[in-house]
C-alpha cells in the first residue's frame, strides 16, 4: 500500500460511511482540473477503496455546482508536467484505467467536459444534475480525449450520437444523455448526492463479492466471444457459490432476517 498523499483530504475530500466512499473532487479556484495532487489522490483512493473490505461502493462527486471536472489543468501541462496528471496504474487522474471491482457512481453537476466528461465514463453508473452537460471538445483546441472517452462513448450511446459528440466537439444536455441511456439517474442539482447515495445503498445491502463478480462479467460484455463470456462466467459463477455469503443469503431468507455479508 503506497503512502496517502497530502492531497487526500485537500484537493480530494475523502470519506466512509455505511460502506460508501465519498470522493470529492475539491480544487474549487481550477474548476476541478486535474492536477498532479489531484491524480495521486485519486490513484492513493483506488488503491485504498479496493483494500477496505468495508467499502462497497464508490461515489465519484465534485464540490462545485457548476462544473464536475474541466479536466487536465492545462497551466500544469504548459508547465511541462503533463506526466503527472496520470499514474502507471490508473492512467489520466490516476482512475480512468485503474483495475476497480467495486462499483463507482460519478455525481455529475454542471459541465462535465473533456477530461471531466472522461471521468464519469470511467465509472459504471452516472447520477447527473437535470442542468448538466457532458462533451469531448477535444477536437476544437487541436487534441485528442486520450483517456478513453472516444470509445467508450461509443460503448454507451448509438454509435452516430457517440459519433457526433467526438467529431463535433459540442456538448449534450444531460436529459438527452438520460434519454439515450447514458445517465442511469436525472435529478435536479441539489439532489443528485443524495440520488447517488440512495443507488449505492441499494448496491451495498447486497452480497459484496457476488456485485463484484456479476460486474467483473457484465463489464466485458461488449470486449469477448460467446465463449470467452461463458468462461468467464462459469469461473465467477464458481468463486461465489462456494463463498461463505452463497450460504448466508439463502439461509438469511428462510430466516426472515437480514443478511449478515462477509463479502467471501
Amino acid at each position: 500500500m503506497s503512502d496517502k498523499p497530502e492531497s487526500v483530504g485537500n484537493e480530494v475530500l475523502y470519506e466512509v460511511k455505511d460502506h460508501v466512499a465519498v470522493v470529492t473532487l475539491n480544487r474549487p479556484d481550477k474548476r476541478n482540473a486535474v492536477n498532479g495532487a489531484v491524480a495521486s489522490a485519486l490513484g492513493w483512493i483506488c488503491e485504498e477503496t479496493e483494500r477496505d473490505e468495508d467499502v462497497r461502493v464508490v461515489i465519484l462527486t465534485s464540490s462545485l455546482e457548476s462544473t464536475f471536472c474541466a479536466g487536465a489543468d492545462l497551466s500544469e501541462i504548459s508547465k511541462g508536467n503533463a506526466r503527472a496528471l496520470s499514474t502507471k496504474e490508473g492512467g489520466f487522474a490516476g482512475l480512468v484505467k485503474y483495475p476497480r471491482t467495486k462499483p463507482w457512481i460519478a455525481a455529475v453537476r454542471g459541465n462535465a467536459l473533456a477530461g471531466g466528461c472522461e471521468l464519469p465514463l470511467s465509472c459504471d453508473m452516472i447520477v447527473a444534475a437535470d442542468d448538466s452537460r457532458f462533451g469531448l471538445p477535444e477536437v476544437k483546441r487541436g487534441i485528442f480525449a486520450g483517456a478513453g472517452g472516444v470509445f467508450r462513448l461509443p460503448r454507451a450511446l448509438p454509435r452516430n450520437i457517440a459519433l457526433e459528440i467526438v467529431a463535433t466537439g459540442d456538448p449534450l444536455p444531460a436529459d438527452r444523455l438520460y434519454q439515450l441511456g447514458l445517465i442511469n439517474r436525472m435529478v435536479p442539482s441539489d439532489q443528485v448526492l443524495g440520488e447517488a447515495q440512495d443507488l449505492a445503498k441499494q448496491i451495498g445491502v447486497n452480497a459484496p463479492l457476488a456485485v463484484r463478480k456479476s460486474l467483473e462479467v457484465a463489464r466485458k460484455a461488449y470486449d469477448g466471444t460467446e465463449e470467452d463470456l461463458w468462461k468467464a462466467s462459469n469461473e465467477a459463477s464458481a468463486v461465489v457459490f462456494s463463498s461463505e455469503d452463497a450460504q448466508e443469503g439463502p439461509r438469511a431468507f428462510l430466516e426472515k432476517r437480514a443478511p449478515v455479508w462477509k463479502g467471501r
